[in-house]
């Protein structure tokens, strides 16, 4: 077993065979201690004993040839501290240092010299750490972003999948870099290649770069994702190497636009439905007047008078059609006057005969057969008269144009009216079924069971509507008419009614045999004092 002396012999040994300089230094810099590969690096190349040279040597003097302490001096911090220091937290010339590492010597509590290292590590191994140092903190960046961030290399491996976009679309970041290309998270085919022609070019923000390109993903559930796309290339000695784009949900973006469309619509329709109002108790105010004095004064003449029988006849006609103008005017009246939203119970029955009321005897009725089966005792339903007269009216009207004679102003065929109260477990439509039927149900909202809705179907025996168009019919501004004659808002404000009233419509064509709009509304409820809502 070795003593201690032995044990103090085989350190000191160590210390002179390490081939880094390694250098004890009091607190005022004076070098007390030297090893062998540290003698190697004085100025005059001294050889000797350094223990017995009696001349004070500075470590700045040294080693960097400076008349005071190095600026960057890593014993300094040691000295304040009474810690070790690493000088490669700092950022300066690799190439100039000296020293790198420096541990404090402690004596009770205070520095009694410090201990300098250095191990020469070559500069690019310092980069290569810095440099990893940065790339970490560029990665960590990019996962944290709000944005969705995707980069893939030049093949299409992806190479960046942040957390956004593992929000977007529904794919975890393993699995998404482990399995995706970058074309499959388009929901167009050439989707990735169109991209990248457009990154090419210099149309769409300059070569290398695509800005607020408008496009869909496809998630993990393979639903279409709206998203806003700036995209970059990024390049190496100008080689492409790979490609990043910034990707931002736009689905909340455009549920607030069509928000604001619709609000901007019934805004719209309110204003016209004013304006109407206004129009309409002037009409009526200019014909009641001479309506009435027609009435009264055939009524006089019929009564203080003896007529001969084919007089009082026409005298009888004269006044039946004055008063189904007056009844006209005032169902005109009615039916612009309210601006507001009433809900209050009433017969579906009732309205759908005044809306046919006002509609029946206009020319273009002329050849149409209506066949009305407006069920007995049907049940009240909570709703807003004025708001069901418009409903009904635009589908009777869409119906009536669907027929129309080609290449003539007049239509010709057969509207069907229906309304029942279907109970539990019975189907929401009662036209015959055809094998050749294409359905398309909107739900507006959660509907009650059968049994707590009325039912109101108009059908009619046109031309249908194509495959194609049917899931759009309802869509804002969707019209199939000619430049001129449609504005695309009817059936969107009748599906905007219907969702007000917590109902549902459903939309049935054959083509070549016509065209079922089934609307079902839930019945009123009526509280003890019956009093209507105002919304």
């Amino acid at each position: 077993m070795h003593s201690i002396n032995d044990r103090e012999k085989y350190l000191l040994r160590a210390i002179h065979a390490f081939e880094r300089k390694l250098i004890v230094i009091s607190p005022g810099f004076e070098i007390l201690a030297v090893n062998d590969q540290g003698l190697k690096h004085f100025k005059d190349e001294s050889r000797g004993n350094f223990a017995i040279e009696t001349r004070k040597r500075y470590c700045y003097e040294q080693f960097r040839d400076n008349s005071s302490p190095c600026e960057h001096c890593p014993v300094i911090e040691s000295l304040q501290t009474g810690r070790p220091n690493f000088l490669g937290n700092h950022d300066w010339d690799r190439k100039k240092m000296a020293c790198i590492f420096s541990y404090p010597l402690l004596s009770e509590g205070k520095v009694d010299a410090v201990v300098v290292v250095d191990f020469d590590l070559p500069v690019q191994v310092w980069l290569e750490e810095r440099m990893s140092q940065s790339s970490t903190f560029l990665h960590n960046l990019l996962l944290s972003s709000v944005d969705g961030v995707v980069a893939a290399d030049m093949s299409g491996k992806l190479i960046v999948f942040n957390n956004s976009v593992s929000e977007i679309l529904g794919y975890c970041k393993e699995e998404a870099l482990e399995s995706l290309h970058v074309s499959d998270i388009y929901v167009k085919e050439n989707e990735a290649r169109d991209v990248m022609l457009r990154l090419r070019s210099e149309n769409y923000g300059g070569i290398g770069k695509l800005k607020s390109h408008h496009i869909d993903l496809k998630g993990k559930d393979s639903e279409p994702v709206p998203v806003r796309l700036n995209a970059s290339i990024v390049y190496k000695d100008d080689r492409e190497v790979a490609t990043i784009g910034y990707f931002r949900d736009l689905r909340e973006t455009l549920q607030m636009e069509r928000e604001l469309e619709k609000t901007q619509l019934q805004l719209l329709q309110s204003e016209k439905m004013a304006s109407l109002g206004k129009l309409s108790a002037g009409v009526a105010h200019q014909l009641n007047n001479p309506l009435g004095g027609i009435i009264l004064f055939t009524k006089l003449i019929m009564e203080e008078n003896e007529l001969p029988e084919n007089v009082t006849e026409d005298l009888h006609r004269v006044l039946r059609d004055a008063e189904r103008c007056r009844d006209t005017v005032k169902e005109l009246l009615e039916f612009s006057r309210q601006t507001r939203q009433f809900m209050q119970p009433c017969d579906i029955n009732q309205v759908i005969e005044r809306t046919l009321f006002l509609l029946e005897s206009q020319p273009i009725f002329h050849n149409i057969e209506i066949k009305k089966h407006l069920a007995e005792g049907l049940s009240l339903v909570d709703a807003d008269v004025q708001q069901l007269n418009h409903l009904l009216m635009n589908l009777i009207l869409n119906a009536v144009d669907a027929m129309k004679v080609e290449g003539t102003l007049e239509s010709d065929g057969i509207l069907t009216v229906r309304t029942s109260l279907p109970a539990l477990g019975e189907p929401i439509y009662f036209s015959d079924e055809d094998d050749d039927t294409k359905a398309m149900e909107y739900p507006c909202c959660c509907m009650p069971s059968h049994g707590d809705r009325v039912c109101i179907e108009i059908s009619d025996s046109g031309t249908g509507i194509p495959e194609d168009v049917l899931p759009h019919i309802f869509d804002h501004f969707f019209t199939t008419k000619e430049e001129g004659k449609g504005t695309g808002l009817g059936l969107s404000m009748v599906y905007g009614i219907v969702e007000n009233h917590g109902g549902n419509i459903i939309a049935r064509s054959r083509p070549g045999k016509g065209t079922t709009f089934i609307v079902s509304l839930p019945l009123a409820k009526i509280s003890e004092e019956g009093e209507q809502s105002e919304k």
